[in-house]
């Protein structure tokens, strides 16, 4: 088995368009959740969201190249290229061109679908957009970054709900350590911010009327958040022969199905997977030292990831936060976003805190980080994701 590298990252977040912008504003637990603002916004309810600001596909698109691509898949390529640059891997480059591509996706073209279905429902029109089908598929992030790239290796959606990006970085990371590919990008992403998507979920009842405060007593719910993040995975030894930054390295991957119940997660099920993680990475959760939570903000989560990591944990866990409070619920995304984050704790050696955490919760057993960054010395991180259906998976990374 061969070791791995994280050696590039990328992101389109709620608090910025790129890395530095979307680490700055989750280290200092500053929130990037706001009113919402959509097209046929009188048809919901819910008055707040975690969306990209600033964002114009002119910016990053030619007119032609924008014709076939969903804002999901926008937000796909835009950070596979940040990641390409930060990784130095140069274009037009065996490394690059047999790379592999696994993207993670919730929903897949929601912007695409609905417009479609209004059309035909609202405008009563029997024409449907030429490229509804290659655009809204679950696939397609995969695909574009591929081609946007340049590479051929390959190249799949992961479908796995809040799941979906951290099963896409598990998987590439088999991948790579397996020796089937050198580079692999991988990640995830999501634009769910649409007036069907939204309604949906508020017949769930479990969206937040003001904010997401993930761990706190004063809890009101979750937040839907949009964008994307995506990391170059490399064989280790390839990328210190050419110079690399490392930013971390990945330990270990535990996935598994709670097999129970569509949306109440299980306890055991859920520290099964942390657990898995762990062996994967021939540790002990002693070595742990910090957990970037699922941390959604709802009660359920709250007290069944704090109930599992406390079991894992003999009752001694390491630090545990949510960046969910700054970037809401990305679903499809949200995993590989956290992930990156995971990874720039560890680089930064500073623990991010959990952000609206105004009245931290004691009963949950765990240091929910609520004041803000601390400095903080650990050689290993967790990076959690638990999706409806009791799809959980869990990364461990290294300091590299």
């Amino acid at each position: 088995m061969k070791r791995v590298a994280i050696t590039g990252r990328g992101t389109v977040s709620p608090a910025g368009l790129d890395v530095p912008a979307t680490w700055m504003a989750v280290k200092q637990g500053l929130s990037a959740i706001r009113p919402v603002h959509i097209e046929r916004q009188e048809l919901i309810s819910c008055p707040v969201a975690a969306q990209v600001p600033g964002y114009d596909p002119a910016n990053f698109f030619t007119s032609k190249q924008v014709g076939p691509l969903d804002r999901v898949s926008q937000f796909a390529v835009v950070a596979a290229r940040e990641a390409l640059d930060d990784s130095g891997i140069p274009p037009d480059t065996e490394a690059l061109r047999s790379a592999a591509t696994i993207v993670g996706v919730g929903g897949g073209g929601l912007e695409t679908m609905e417009s479609g279905y209004w059309r035909l429902y609202g405008e009563k029109s029997r024409r449907s957009h030429p490229f509804t089908v290659p655009r809204q598929m679950c696939s397609a992030p995969a695909s574009q970054v591929s081609m946007h790239l340049g590479m051929q290796g390959l190249a799949y959606g992961v479908t796995s709900a809040c799941a979906s990006g951290t099963h896409a970085i598990g998987q590439a990371f088999n991948l790579v350590r397996s020796g089937m590919s050198r580079v692999a990008f991988a990640g995830g992403t999501e634009a769910p911010i649409t007036p069907g998507t939204v309604l949906a979920w508020e017949a769930l009842r479990v969206l937040s009327s003001d904010t997401c405060r993930p761990f706190s007593a004063n809890r009101s719910g979750l937040v839907l958040g949009e964008g994307a993040a995506m990391l170059v995975l490399e064989e280790w030894d390839h990328a210190v022969s050419r110079g690399a930054t490392i930013y971390a390295e990945v330990l270990g991957f535990g996935a598994n199905s709670d097999a129970r119940d569509l949306t109440t997660p299980d306890q055991e099920s859920v520290g099964r997977a942390m657990a898995m993680a762990i062996h994967d990475a021939s540790l002990t959760p002693a070595a742990v030292g910090y957990i970037n939570a699922h941390g959604t903000g709802t009660a359920m989560n709250d007290a069944v990831e704090s109930a599992a990591i406390r079991a894992v944990f003999d009752n001694a866990p390491p630090p545990v936060s949510s960046t969910k409070g700054v970037l809401g619920h990305s679903l499809g995304a949200t995993g590989a976003m956290e992930a990156v984050l995971t990874a720039m704790a560890l680089y930064e050696q500073v623990l991010p805190p959990t952000a609206n955490c105004s009245e931290p919760d004691h009963d949950l057993g765990i240091d929910m980080v609520p004041e803000g960054p601390r400095k903080h010395e650990f050689a290993v991180a967790m990076s959690n994701s638990f999706a409806f259906g009791g799809l959980n998976a869990v990364l461990l990374l290294g300091r590299a």
